[in-house]
């Protein structure tokens, strides 16, 4: 089944662009680089007319209920048991033989709410990035151990509380998208840098998406891979399934480090 969808893509300009957060001293202020929205072809899996391999596309769906009942309760509460969840579904369908997960984000697609869906065609690291980011979890002696084999950040996304009505979360097939239609944008934050990379339109870009995607239902999917497999684009949706449904968009994701 194909539907359409807004997104904001990323624009190729002269020089390096950048999220500056908490901009000015003032948290929660986003100074963000130039967007262009347009609307996209989408290629829902609900149904099985179509689908998505986690060797070959680099995302893949699945039903995983989870014991945690509240995601938006206390971390101490329930990180222990979810992330034992992640990272026995990430051995059974990665084979990766070490896991580890270090960051939950639940988003709501509120305008009062600290993070809402992410609504820009991106991937959540760079190399650069991601060769930082390593070091940054693991230290620099272990993260140089890490570096001589294969090892890899996913991320791993669930709906919270209800079915996702408004917001999907869609991804672009690796296969469709050219090296040059990615940008490395900056993250500036007060105290680090980082560095993501940004996606540009190009006509040729396959987007597919689950349609009302369930509490018990994940997607996990490629974030960065020392291998050289390509990135996974993604984006928050603007689109509705539903109107007559009134239920606030909520979510987690979680990244996890991956070794192979």
């Amino acid at each position: 089944m194909s539907s359409t969808g807004t997104v904001n893509y990323h624009v190729h300009k002269p020089g390096r662009q950048a999220f500056e957060i908490d901009a000015g001293g003032i948290v929660g202020n986003v100074i963000s680089p130039e967007f262009s929205a347009a609307e996209v072809a989408l290629t829902d899996l609900r149904g099985g007319l179509a689908s998505a391999e986690f060797e070959r596309d680099g995302f893949a769906f699945l039903t995983l209920p989870s014991a945690v009942g509240d995601f938006e309760a206390d971390a101490t509460v329930w990180t222990t048991t979810y992330d034992r969840e992640l990272k026995d579904m990430l051995r059974r369908e990665t084979s990766a033989r070490e896991v580890m997960v270090f960051d939950h984000t639940v988003r709501v697609d509120d305008p009062e709410a600290t993070r809402r869906p992410a609504r820009h065609v991106h991937s959540d690291y760079s190399t650069d990035g991601a060769e930082q980011r390593l070091v940054d979890i693991l230290g620099a002696e272990t993260a140089a151990e890490w570096s001589k084999g294969r090892y890899a950040f996913i991320n791993v996304w669930r709906p919270v509380g209800d079915a996702i009505n408004s917001a999907p979360l869609g991804f672009v097939r690796p296969s469709t998208v050219k090296d040059e239609d990615w940008i490395e944008i900056d993250l500036i934050y007060p105290d680090r840098r980082g560095r993501i990379m940004g996606l540009a339109a190009d006509e040729g870009q396959e987007w597919v998406y689950l349609s009302r995607m369930r509490p018990d239902e994940v997607v996990y999917f490629n974030i960065y891979d020392s291998s050289g497999r390509p990135p996974v684009g993604h984006s928050a949706i603007d689109l509705v399934e539903d109107p007559s449904v009134t239920t606030i968009r909520r979510s987690i994701e979680s990244r996890a480090l991956v070794r192979f």
